[in-house]
Formats: C-alpha cells, structure tokens, sequence
C-alpha cells in the first residue's frame, strides 16, 4: 500500500477497514471473544473504533511478533482458558461473511482444524525463476486458502509449538497442522473474501461492501 500507510485504518464504506471486519466477528454468534494482534502505540487506536461503532462483545489487544506464527501465538497466550476453539483472521479482510466465520469454527469443532479456501480456476504454472514456465498444475487439486482458519485451541498450539522447535518459518497457520499430520477442512467460502493488499483492492472491496449493506456515517 506504499510506505507509511497502514491499510487498516484507511476508511471504506464509511468505516475504517478494521472495523468492518471487526463487526462481522462481533456479530459472530459463536464468537465470544475478540482478541486483536496490533503493533505497539496501537491500543488507542483500536479502543476508539470500538467507542465509535460501539461494540460491545469483550476484545483484548496484544502486541504482535517479529513473524505471523509469533503473532498468532501471542494471540493464543490470551485466550480465554475455557476456549475450545479458535478462529484467526486476517483483519484485511473485511468482506467475511458470518456465514464463513460460523461454518469454519463448525467444521474445526468437529474435525480439529478448518480453514475458508477457494477453488483455483486459473490455469497455474510452475516457475522457479519467474522467468520460463517449467510445468503446468493440476488445478482440480488446487486451493487458494483465505481466512478464517479455525482450530480447536489444544491442536493449534500443539503445531505452533512444533514449529517453533524445528525452527521453521510459516506463512500460513494450516501450514503448521500439516506439519504434526492434523487435517484440515476446506470450507467453501460464501461469496467474495478478498484481502487488501494493493491500492487498486480497495475500489472493488469498497463496492463489495457498500453493496452488502449501506455506507456508515461516521
């Protein structure tokens, strides 16, 4: 997005980005509580947005690690002890439904771990040096993963810590279930669940968004 932009806080729809997605969990019936993974000096930032669109349901903010996995394991150090399950978001992505959010943590509940994803239906190819096409990929068998990804609490801090002891790096938190064996649902997603990550993003997930509900007056 460019330097010195925090894509978060960029207003569409009359909220910031954040709080769009903040809402869906809020709403989230089987979500009881909120935990927010922020960089330091955010806490004030994130404790207005809840003033102003007024959510109620309990949150807690924790500082963030050097990499995603520390992130997620800070978050998790937070739960609440009676949690049995977890979903983690990516808080770019503002458009998921709480269909999504209901059906993953459904679908972890019953097999250990779950994760929204999409079926690929472009033609991937194989590149080692982002120059010449080395080979073509089934894509029947691919998947392009988004989030929610939702994991019984025990589960994902068992692969957390695994990782962690092998020493690997992780961009993905599935990722880390595949390394001690655990399954993982795919969970069809309801609709477009796009991510923020460039300028050009944001038209079309502003219209995403003004057209599942009218804009917010701040």
């Amino acid at each position: 997005m460019g330097q010195n932009v925090d894509k978060l806080f960029l207003e569409l729809a009359g909220r910031p980005i954040l709080a769009h997605t903040w809402r869906q969990f809020e709403r989230a019936e089987a979500v009881e509580e909120i935990i927010l993974v922020i960089r330091e000096g955010l806490e004030d930032r994130v404790s207005e947005i809840a003033r102003r669109f007024g959510f109620k349901k309990r949150f807690i903010t924790v500082e963030g690690g050097k990499e995603r996995q520390d992130s997620v394991w800070n978050g998790l150090t937070r739960l609440d002890p009676a949690s049995e399950v977890v979903a983690i978001q990516d808080a770019a992505r503002p458009c998921t439904s709480q269909g999504l959010i209901a059906a993953t943590i459904a679908a972890a509940r019953k097999v250990g771990a779950a994760v929204a994803a999409q079926p690929v239906t472009d033609t991937i190819k194989e590149s080692r040096d982002g120059e010449l096409i080395e080979r073509t990929l089934d894509r029947s068998k691919l998947w392009a993963v988004q989030t929610p990804q939702a994991f019984r609490v025990e589960i994902i801090r068992h692969a957390l810590s695994e990782v962690n002891k092998r020493g690997l790096l992780l961009t993905d938190d599935t990722a880390a279930c595949e390394l001690i064996k655990q399954p993982v649902q795919l969970v069809v997603g309801f609709g477009p669940n796009p991510k923020v990550t460039h300028p050009e993003d944001l038209h079309y997930i502003e219209t995403l968004l003004r057209a599942s509900e009218p804009a917010v007056s701040s």
